[in-house]
């Protein structure tokens, strides 16, 4: 339970805004700009920011990004990996998933993909209570929902 003290410490929540921007590519031009306008936030504190958090990722890769904007126009964000279907396009060397999954697939990954997108998710913030092997079945899962089939050896 928050003691009075914390609950006096905590900042008005003016909005929770979601965006995916690009690693290293954030500038105040849409789709930032306008999200971030909107409530008189820093674009340029939150563009130096980003693009010093994600220099490590290679350019063009879709980043996840919750941002907490306060009343006082001061902010937070987290940056989230990108989403595991963005993985698995990558790992299968497809653009697109399958029209009828179940039905046809469009390429094939081995347990060794899985087990290495997996790792790279746990790092993820939301992710780092859930078990590897917990990741590794939600993975199979997103793979055969896109028409992608998971085999033990190629």
């Amino acid at each position: 339970m928050a003691t009075l003290k914390d609950l006096a410490a905590r900042k008005p929540v003016l909005a929770t805004i979601r965006l995916i921007v690009p690693a290293g590519a954030a500038r105040p031009a849409p789709p930032v700009g306008p999200a971030l306008g909107f409530y008189r936030l820093n674009l340029m504190a939150f563009c130096k920011d980003f693009n010093a958090r994600t220099q490590k990722y290679k350019a063009e890769t879709p980043m996840q990004v919750t941002l907490t904007a306060y009343k006082d126009s001061t902010f937070e964000f987290v940056v989230k990996s990108p989403s595991v279907s963005w993985f698995l396009k990558k790992a299968a060397g497809i653009d697109t998933a399958s029209s009828r999954p179940g039905h046809n697939n469009v390429s094939s990954l081995t347990l060794r993909h899985v087990y290495e997108i997996a790792k790279l998710k746990q790092a993820d913030p939301f992710c780092k209570h859930m078990s590897l092997e917990a990741l590794c079945k939600s993975i199979i899962g997103t793979a055969n929902s896109m028409g992608i089939e998971i085999v033990k050896d190629l």
